[in-house]
């Protein structure tokens, strides 16, 4: 039986503004996630250090925020944007994504890639082909495999008897649909990982406040990033950026699902004169790459306009929230 969707306790697409005093941002939003780690404050970067502590299983002592867009290697190459990118202690790398929704595309795929550009942007030059060990870790608000619901699966690079290559890729699946099962256990007898799952989870549930507080009191880092979220809540402007993130978010997806459609339909119907399944290749090929190109492109700046009217975010944070570049939001922001 499929397990239902676990929701925030205030939907980004309904609000734009804080509904009450006690009202919270959710960390299952990207947004909210992203910022919870990476304000300039002692608290945010306390909560990072305790988070990747937490998942790696030994004290990190020091956090550096990094870039969250890797340089693309060529003209072709996909870009990538990440939620939070941060180098630690002895310079090993970690790239850690909040994915709240399943989506259609194959996610161990995209850790694999992601966890795969980290690792060669941040290749030393020289011949002896020395490389920080990098970490992908993805929290997730669903069962990536159907087969391996673990509250946390690390993978690695070995051969069939078991033996690490060079240890240099990992990547970490936290799973918080499992995590959550354990509401109610007493904090003391939890894992630090555990605590954060719930955290996350339920920071901005009123019904289960006390049971949260037990949580935070129990993990410093978790107190700072209560804090923080705390924080950035109070703040009208900061719900509505969140809201509208997700329904731009929204938008493509629909557009994309719809162009996928009508692409089949039409391969469809050419595949009667050519071969049924030339038709259905050429019409998908041809119809998400123009559709979705265009129809993403021009929702995004739709987006982007709007914002810049309002006059509430930086050109920085409209890129971040939008998918355009940053030059393509400094553009749009002198024709207004």
């Amino acid at each position: 039986m499929e397990e239902p969707i676990f929701e925030p306790k205030y939907p980004a697409q309904n609000y734009t503004r804080r509904p009450n005093s006690r009202a919270l941002l959710s960390p299952l939003y990207d947004w909210t996630f992203k910022a919870m780690f990476t304000q300039e404050t002692e608290e945010s970067n306390l909560a990072l250090k305790s988070f990747i502590s937490a998942v790696l299983g030994r004290k990190i002592t020091k956090v550096i925020i990094k870039s969250t867009q890797p340089p693309k290697e060529t003209q072709k190459q996909r870009s990538i944007t990440f939620d939070v990118c941060a180098e630690f202690d002895n310079g090993e790398i970690s790239e850690i994504e909040m994915q709240a929704w399943q989506q259609e595309y194959d996610y161990p795929s995209r850790a694999e890639i992601q966890a795969a550009r980290l690792l060669s942007n941040n290749v030393k030059k020289g011949k002896n082909w020395e490389g920080p060990k990098v970490y992908q870790i993805s929290v997730l608000n669903f069962h990536c495999l159907k087969d391996d619901k673990c509250e946390m699966s690390w993978y690695t690079m070995k051969d069939n008897s078991g033996k690490i290559l060079a240890d240099k890729l990992n990547i970490i699946l936290i799973d918080l649909v499992t995590i959550r099962k354990k509401y109610g256990t007493p904090v003391e007898k939890l894992t630090q990982i555990e605590k954060w799952g719930l955290f996350l989870s339920y920071i901005d549930d009123l019904d289960k406040l006390h049971y949260v507080e037990d949580l935070i009191r129990s993990e410093e880092g978790i107190m700072a990033a209560e804090k923080t979220v705390k924080k950035i809540s109070k703040s009208d402007d900061n719900w509505f950026y969140q809201n509208s993130i997700f329904i731009a978010e929204c938008d493509r997806n629909t557009i994309q699902a719809n162009l996928k459609k009508k692409a089949v339909e039409e391969g469809r119907k050419e595949g009667l004169q050519l071969g049924l399944q030339q038709g259905i290749q050429q019409g998908i090929q041809q119809g998400i790459q123009q559709g979705i190109q265009q129809g993403s492109k021009q929702k995004a700046t739709e987006t982007a306009k709007k914002l810049l009217q309002m006059k509430v975010l930086t050109q920085k944070q409209i890129a971040q929230g939008t998918g355009l570049s940053p030059k393509e939001v400094q553009a749009l922001a002198k024709e207004l």
